[in-house]
């Protein structure tokens, strides 16, 4: 049994896709062995799934980069919604936009404002095009109408290690990447991109609470080759199901920062298109296109 992830070790996704095919070779007692295909932004691994053999042996940790993925690129050799079977939803995280101690304000609505006040002279990194923290900041630009300069790194490391060195100001950051920052003082966050505030960072506002409408939560998920027999399908998502139930479990994704949340197959194809339209609608506005 194979779980491909599209993205090199020890980020998010890998460490999800370990995690889990952990505990499905503990329930099904057989190696589910995960295989990292990184490239293409995550591309590579969902194009080998789609056409594998739809037998239940090989699977994807996909995530919600799947679904903007769809408008991003224009020439992909698969359609992720028609060669993609929905197996279980596993977790959602959320990102934290944080700034460098230097600049001038304490919270989200006053860097709006310095924003407005000085249009596109305000830096925001991001993880490169595309990615996590790139599309938080878009959907944020969309609602807000504000006019920051974007600067694009190779992954989220180059763009922290800017950011505490004071080369850009602000950043959306994954949430687990800048937790220890936040907690030192070395970053100051500013508020939070689920509707709701972080258990964890009780004290950071929502950008709900300040821009009504604003919710930018990453997923992920396990899913299959389309035609994967249903009764695969459904024992999958009862064991991945299971893991949401389980303590030790949860408490291992919470240190990520994320929430296990358990869902069925056609809920979780829900998600995957209401998402796929949400960010093609982000992505189209602003002329969005991978590198």
């Amino acid at each position: 049994m194979r779980i491909l992830a599209g993205f090199p070790p020890a980020g998010s996704v890998d460490i999800t896709a370990r995690l889990i095919g952990q505990w499905l070779s503990e329930r099904f007692g057989q190696q589910f062995i995960v295989e990292n295909r990184p490239g293409a932004g995550a591309n590579l691994a969902t194009e080998a799934v789609a056409k594998a053999p739809p037998d239940g042996y090989t699977l994807l940790l996909t995530s919600s980069t799947d679904a903007w993925n769809a408008t991003l690129y224009g020439n992909l050799k698969f359609n992720f919604i028609r060669d993609i079977a929905p197996v279980a939803t596993i977790s959602r995280g959320m990102g934290v936009l944080v700034v460098n101690p230097a600049v001038p304000v304490k919270s989200l609505p006053e860097l709006i404002a310095l924003a407005k006040s000085n249009p596109g002279k305000i830096t925001i990194a991001s993880a490169g095009i595309g990615s996590g923290p790139h599309m938080f900041w878009e959907l944020l630009r969309s609602i807000t109408g504000i006019d920051m300069l974007h600067v694009p790194y190779r992954g989220g490391g180059p763009a922290l290690t800017d950011l505490l060195a004071g080369q850009v100001q602000a950043y959306f950051s994954t949430l687990v990447a800048a937790i220890q920052y936040v907690r030192s003082g070395a970053l100051r966050p500013l508020a939070v991109s689920a509707a709701r505030r972080a258990e964890i960072l009780p004290d950071v506002p929502a950008v709900a609470e300040f821009v009504p409408g604003y919710e930018a939560r990453p997923w992920f998920g396990l899913a299959a080759p389309k035609g994967t027999p249903g009764e695969i399908v459904e024992k999958l998502n009862k064991e991945v199901g299971a893991s949401v139930a389980n303590p030790a479990m949860k408490a291992r994704f919470a240190e990520l920062g994320d929430t296990m949340f358990a869902s069925s197959p056609t809920e979780f194809a829900k998600l995957i298109a209401g998402d796929t339209e949400k960010w093609a609608k982000v992505i189209r506005a602003a002329g969005i296109k991978a590198e």
